[in-house]
C-alpha cells in the first residue's frame, strides 16, 4: 500500500495541473485546509485512528471532480476515488465510505452518518472563523467569472440566504463556529440594509 503522503502529492497535483486559475476557492488549498479541520474535528468528536484514516482520505478527494465538471462534481469526485483508492490499499466497503461522506458535502447538505456530518462540517468549518470575508471574497470571484452577470448585491443576498439555511452537524462545530457564523450573517444582513 503506498502512503498517505505519495497520495496527497498526487491529488495535489491533479488539482493543480487541471482545474482552471479562476477557480480562486475551490482548489488544491481549499482541499488542504478541509483535511486539516476534518481532523480537528474528528479528534474533538473522539473518532477513531481508522476513521480519520478514511475522513482524510474523503476530503483529499472531495472536490476532485472539479476538473471534470462543475455542477455535480461530487459524482465526479466519487469516480475518480473509486479509480484511484484501489491502488492506495483501500477496499471496495472503505471507498463506498469515502464516497458516501463526499456525497454528503452536496449543497444543502444532508449527512446520514457520524463520518459524513464531520466532512460536510469540515468543508463549511470556515463559515464560522475570521477567513470567512476572505473565502466569500474567493468564491464570488470565482462565481462572477463564471457568470459575469451575477452583481455583489446578487452574490450578498445569496450569501444570507445560505447562512440562513446553513446548519452544522458537530457538537465541536456547533460549539465553536455557530456563533462567528452567525454573527458574519448579521453583519451582511445589515450591510445590505445600509446598502438599500
Amino acid at each position: 500500500m503506498q502512503s498517505r503522503a505519495v497520495m496527497q502529492a498526487f491529488v495535489v497535483d491533479l488539482l493543480k495541473k487541471n482545474l482552471p486559475p479562476f477557480y480562486y476557492y475551490h482548489n488544491y488549498e481549499h482541499t488542504l485546509y478541509v483535511m486539516d479541520k476534518v481532523a480537528l474535528i474528528a479528534r474533538e468528536e473522539h473518532c477513531s485512528a481508522r476513521d480519520i484514516d478514511l475522513l482524510e482520505t474523503a476530503a483529499l478527494w472531495h472536490d476532485t471532480g472539479f476538473i471534470h465538471v462543475y455542477s455535480g462534481h461530487e459524482k465526479a469526485s466519487c469516480l475518480l476515488a473509486r479509480k484511484y483508492l484501489p491502488g492506495y490499499g483501500y477496499s471496495e466497503t472503505d471507498t463506498e465510505t469515502i464516497c458516501g461522506m463526499i456525497m454528503a458535502t452536496r449543497i444543502p447538505q444532508s449527512p446520514q452518518t457520524r463520518l459524513q456530518a464531520i466532512l460536510a462540517d469540515a468543508d463549511l468549518e470556515y463559515l464560522g472563523t475570521a477567513i470567512v470575508y476572505a473565502q466569500a471574497d474567493r468564491l464570488c470571484k470565482e462565481l462572477q467569472h463564471r457568470n459575469p452577470a451575477l452583481t455583489n448585491e446578487q452574490w450578498q443576498k445569496t450569501q444570507v440566504s445560505f447562512l440562513e439555511k446553513h446548519r452544522y452537524f458537530t457538537g465541536f462545530c456547533k460549539a465553536n463556529r455557530e456563533a462567528l457564523k452567525d454573527a458574519y450573517r448579521r453583519q451582511l444582513v445589515a450591510a445590505s440594509a445600509h446598502d438599500n
